[in-house]
């Protein structure tokens, strides 16, 4: 038989083993539709009596999946249990194996992380559940430091070690989450990140923590880690695994080692701004008036996306763009309230919501005097309100200036804000003329594109002109 001949056969064979999998295939889906008949003809029969819908209630309790997309899990188990036989403390030293699960329940709760499961001497623990959030590995990592201090200060022995230690493995990755109606454990937790997480723990020594190659790309800007193996993971082939060091030297207190500074503060909050943009524009889309053809998303997307811009290429920092992001964020959100005064709205929102997350009165202030700032017309007495009164007022040098031009006229229109659309000409081409960039970077960048749209504006107001004669 030639090489023809045996790839002929071969195909043969295939295809007719494919017909035995789709004849089979079709066996279990009639299975399945059989079942599924009964179960629907039982279920119409158990309708009939009065007690069902209670019985199902109590018996059988329907739940719920949540999916998680980026949850982060932490493994805690106790170690010392060897060292406990005929101590001469037994008791005393239970008693603190106590103390320590309490503490470890506060700094949880301080770090907005829920408790899973406690089976023994081992604990469960989910970040970016109880609020989901992009947060969580750092916040999930950050609680593991203070347990491990928990756990030297609670009974700390000679040179800082301690007799109870933990080991501490941290996954971060999709769960499957069962709600159990609970209040000391919420949720029932399935998937591949439930095993990987308690491998990284059980993998670990005691007082380590072990983070999974997916915490560590998320955390690394962060934290000081160090290779700590390898480890096989079903489906997904061998994963690499670090162990945490600690917090990166420039984000370290100077006088305090291991407490986070401003620049870490800074750093984190430039991460939980995707949260609070989410949360605010969530809010914006539900909740703002219709007809609101230009002062709508887009044009918050817009100025947040420009601030930064505009903001880097002045050379400003990390603190003064985070300030500039949020101002831009919410300067359009008072319109939800009232579309006279929006920006004193937009104040008494961004106050209201940033307070959730624990900025200080400094920063508020600022964020809320730049959103004053974009009142018009503009008037910027720093370069902070330069960036942010440029940026709100980008299009004027952008190419798609009129069709966006005529978005802000239907929006005065049908508030009776605005005449005629020729009216509407004359005054934007009064108002651009008057108009400057007040940065060096939006004026290189839209000066050139303006005086274009100026042009634009003069011919068309011309040929009306013209036509009206």
């Amino acid at each position: 038989m030639d090489n023809i001949e045996l790839y002929i056969d071969r195909i043969s064979r295939l295809a007719n083993r494919n017909k035995e999998l789709h004849k089979e295939m079709n066996e279990i889906v009639g299975r399945y539709n059989f079942i599924q008949k009964q179960n629907d003809k039982y279920l119409n029969l158990l309708s009939n009596f009065t007690f069902e819908s209670d019985f199902i209630k109590k018996v059988a309790p329907r739940h719920k999946i949540k999916r998680f997309k980026r949850a982060s899990l932490l493994y805690a188990s106790v170690e010392g249990f060897n060292k406990l036989s005929g101590h001469p403390e037994a008791d005393k030293l239970m008693d603190k194996l106590d103390e320590l699960e309490l503490l470890m329940n506060d700094i949880a709760k301080k770090y907005g992380i829920i408790k899973i499961k406690t089976v023994g001497d081992i604990y469960i623990f989910g970040g970016g559940m109880l609020e989901e959030n992009r947060t969580n590995p750092i916040d999930v990592i950050l609680a593991a430091f203070e347990m491990q201090q928990a756990a030297i200060e609670i009974n700390g022995g000679e040179n800082g070690s301690a007799f109870w230690e933990l080991s501490i493995g941290i996954h971060t990755g999709p769960v499957l989450a069962e709600p159990t109606g609970r209040k000391s454990a919420p949720f029932r937790l399935s998937g591949d990140s439930v095993n990987f997480t308690s491998r990284l723990g059980k993998a670990c020594e005691a007082g380590k923590i072990n983070i999974s190659a997916m915490t560590y790309e998320l955390v690394k800007e962060f934290f000081e880690c160090s290779f700590s193996g390898q480890m096989p993971v079903k489906y997904k082939g061998i994963m690499d695994s670090y162990f945490v060091e600690g917090l990166l030297p420039h984000l370290q207190d100077l006088d305090k080692k291991g407490l986070q500074n401003k620049s870490f503060g800074i750093k984190y909050s430039l991460i939980q701004f995707l949260d609070i943009q989410e949360e605010v524009l969530d809010m914006m889309e539900q909740s703002l008036p219709d007809k609101l053809f230009y002062h709508n998303i887009k044009h918050t997307i817009d100025v947040v996306t420009e601030v930064e811009l505009i903001g880097w290429a002045e050379g400003l920092s990390e603190e003064e763009i985070l300030i500039l992001k949020l101002a831009g964020l919410f300067h359009d959100a008072g319109h939800v309230i009232n579309y006279d005064d929006h920006e004193l709205h937009s104040t008494e929102i961004a106050r209201r919501m940033l307070t959730k997350y624990h900025y200080s009165d400094e920063i508020l202030d600022k964020v809320c005097g730049l959103i004053m700032a974009t009142k018009f017309p503009p008037a910027p007495q720093n370069i902070l309100e330069k960036v942010i009164c440029d940026s709100d007022l980008d299009y004027l040098g952008r190419a798609d200036f009129i069709p966006v031009s005529n978005m802000l006229y239907e929006e005065l229109k049908v508030r009776d804000l605005i005449g005629s659309f020729n009216e509407w000409n004359e005054k934007q081409l009064s108002f651009i003329k008057k108009h400057q960039y007040f940065t060096d970077t939006a004026q290189n960048l839209r000066e050139v594109n303006k005086n274009k749209q100026i042009e634009r504006l003069e011919r068309l107001l011309a040929i009306e002109s013209q036509a009206e004669k």
